[in-house]
This record gives structure tokens, C-alpha cells and sequence, in this order.
């Protein structure tokens, strides 16, 4: 299936709340194994393909560091020196298989909210058409996620996909726990996310895992 049919199926694939299968195919198209889209520079993982695709954003996350930063930006080729200005991301990116990554804006006009990022098992660029294909599909996300809201309705009994179907809070325990961090040592919100990143690289698990279990500490 091409891109161009791919986004005219978008809505639908949305309103089915099929947007991980959607994604998926999406990246297919773009000759991508795997897409994500966060939000906030990185602060919010909204919506993923895969797995791989997560923990990819999870590891920017934790560590403050990848392409994430700079799109639209290709990153051909991972084992190369271009990564040496984020080293601990890239050796997690090639502990997960991941060989080259692409990153395009999700912008609203000359606004920018958040960043499509994609990657391939294989080094090398994508070609001229796949690059435009791409802002495409990061131009026509974008419209979609600012028409979403949460379902304020009796059935949103919890964090979730919204009532356009397109989005799902992957890191609100991590939040929630930066939170927790904030006030038991008394210091500012962004002191409090850099501890909670130190202490999920420390301990080697996954930032949402370490939110978890400090969120289990809290009485009930």
C-alpha cells in the first residue's frame, strides 16, 4: 500500500482505533521496519508501531540524548562517528538491532510539537521520495493529534486513548512519578526527572519500569 492511500485511510484507521496497525504499514511504506511520534521535544510517547519503536523512545527519554533533538535529521548509519555527540543512546540503539534512524518535525505552521522518528536494521539514506513521503505522513499526524482529546466521558475511567482514537499516554506513570520524586526531596520538577532518569540508567531498566515501582512505594 502506498503512503498517499495510507493517509487517506488515516481517519479511518483512527476512528477504528487501528493506528498501531496503521503505523505500522506506514513505516513499511517508508521502507522503515518501525515509527513513533512523541511530543514535547521527547516528553510524551504518543504513538508507536512496535515494540522496538518504543524502547527507542524510551531510551531518548531516559537518557536526554538522540536525533530526536534536530529533526528533520537521517541518521544513515549508527556505528558511524555523526553519533558521537550521543554515544550511550546510540549503543542502545544497536543493542536493540537498529542501524539508522530518520526524524521529521509534527508541527502546526512553523510551530514545532513533536517528532516522527522511524528505523531501519540496515544503514542508509532513504531515498529523495521516501524523505518527502515522510514529512507527509508528519504533516498529516500532526493535524490529527491536535484535534484529539481525552474522553471526559463516564467511560474514561483511566489514561488512554482519547476520543479521536489517535493517542495513547505512554509515559503518564513517569510523570506522575517525577511528581513523587519532586516533593519527597523537595526539589523543582525538572531536578526531579533528572534523578528518575539517573536512577532508571543505573539500575538498567526502563524509565517507565522505575516510575512504576516507585509508584508502588506510595500507600495506598
Amino acid at each position: 500500500m502506498s503512503v498517499r492511500q495510507l493517509l487517506a485511510g488515516l481517519a479511518r484507521a483512527v476512528d477504528a482505533e487501528e493506528h498501531r496497525v496503521w503505523a505500522l504499514q506506514c513505516a513499511h511504506a517508508l521502507g522503515l521496519e518501525g515509527v513513533a511520534v512523541s511530543l514535547r521535544w521527547g516528553a510524551e510517547l504518543v504513538w508507536f508501531s512496535d515494540d522496538t519503536s518504543a524502547r527507542l523512545e524510551d531510551a531518548q527519554f531516559t537518557l536526554g540524548q538522540g536525533p530526536f533533538s534536530a529533526p528533520p535529521y537521517q541518521v544513515v548509519d549508527l556505528s558511524a562517528g555523526e553519533t558521537e555527540r550521543w554515544p550511550q543512546f546510540a549503543a542502545e540503539a544497536q543493542a536493540l538491532g537498529v542501524r539508522a534512524m530518520f526524524v521529521w518535525p509534527v508541527r502546526a505552521g512553523g510551530v514545532r510539537f513533536g517528532s516522527l522518528t522511524g528505523y531501519r536494521l540496515t544503514p542508509g539514506p532513504l531515498t529523495a521520495p521516501q524523505a518527502a513521503d515522510g514529512l507527509r505522513v508528519a504533516d498529516a499526524l500532526a493535524g490529527r493529534l491536535l484535534t484529539w482529546r481525552p474522553d471526559t466521558g463516564e467511560s474514561a475511567a483511566h489514561d488512554g486513548p482519547g476520543a479521536a482514537g489517535a493517542v495513547d499516554l505512554h509515559w503518564v506513570e513517569v510523570h506522575q512519578a517525577t511528581g513523587v520524586l519532586s516533593c519527597r526531596l523537595g526539589v523543582p520538577l525538572e531536578e526531579a526527572l533528572v534523578r528518575l532518569r539517573a536512577r532508571a540508567f543505573a539500575s538498567g531498566r526502563h524509565l517507565t519500569e522505575t516510575a512504576r515501582a516507585i509508584l508502588e512505594e506510595l500507600p495506598p
